[in-house]
C-alpha cells in the first residue's frame, strides 16, 4: 500500500476557551515617581490703614507682617515683616498684590539678589501692583523680599482704604511646587 500525500483539509472550528491558568508571582516594587502637586504653601498679608503706615522708598521691602493660611509642611515661614524663609531647595511659585497710590515698580529680591525677571510696574492709574514668577533656590534657608526697586525715584505709599471704607489687603502667596 501506498501512502498518498493528501493537500491538509480545511480548519476545523475553534475550541472553547480553557479555564485561566494560576496568577504568576508578584513582580519588584518599581522606583519611586517624583513627587507632584503642591509641595507646601504660605500666605501672609498685611492690611492698610495700619500696616505699611511709612511710604516704602527704593531699596526697601514691603510688609507683610500678618500670617494667613499655611502648609503642614511647615518649610515657608517668616523671618520678620518683610522677609520670608524658604527652608528647602526647590521650585516656589510665588505671587503677590499690593495697593500702591503712585506710578511704580516692585521687584523680588532672593538672598539680597535682584530678581530681573520679576520685575512689575504701573506708569499711571490706581490699580494695584500684582506679580507673579517661579523662583528657584539653589540653597536652604533661602530668604525673599518684596522690594521697591533700588534706584526708583519714587517712594510708594501702599494705599490705606482704597475704594471704599474697608481696610485694604496686600498678600504674598508662596506655593513650593517641586
Amino acid at each position: 500500500m501506498g501512502h498518498c500525500i493528501c493537500p491538509p483539509g480545511p480548519p476545523g472550528p475553534e475550541g472553547p476557551t480553557g479555564p485561566p491558568g494560576p496568577a504568576g508571582e508578584i513582580g519588584a516594587t518599581g522606583p519611586t515617581g517624583p513627587a507632584g502637586g503642591v509641595l507646601d504653601f504660605a500666605d501672609f498679608y498685611a492690611l492698610m490703614p495700619g500696616d505699611n503706615a511709612d511710604t516704602v522708598g527704593a531699596g526697601e521691602n514691603v510688609d507683610f507682617p500678618q500670617d494667613g493660611p499655611s502648609g503642614a509642611a511647615g518649610g515657608i515661614t517668616r523671618t520678620g515683616a518683610d522677609t520670608f524663609n524658604l527652608e528647602a531647595i526647590g521650585a516656589y511659585q510665588v505671587f503677590f498684590q499690593v495697593s500702591v497710590t503712585e506710578a511704580g515698580q516692585l521687584i523680588l529680591t532672593l538672598d539680597g539678589n535682584d530678581l530681573a525677571y520679576t520685575v512689575v510696574g504701573r506708569a499711571t492709574g490706581t490699580s494695584q501692583i500684582v506679580g507673579l514668577a517661579i523662583v528657584q533656590t539653589v540653597t536652604e534657608n533661602s530668604i525673599l523680599t518684596v522690594q521697591n526697586p533700588t534706584g526708583n525715584p519714587t517712594a510708594l505709599t501702599i494705599t490705606p482704604v482704597a475704594g471704599g471704607a474697608r481696610s485694604v489687603s496686600a498678600h504674598l502667596v508662596i506655593t513650593r511646587l517641586a
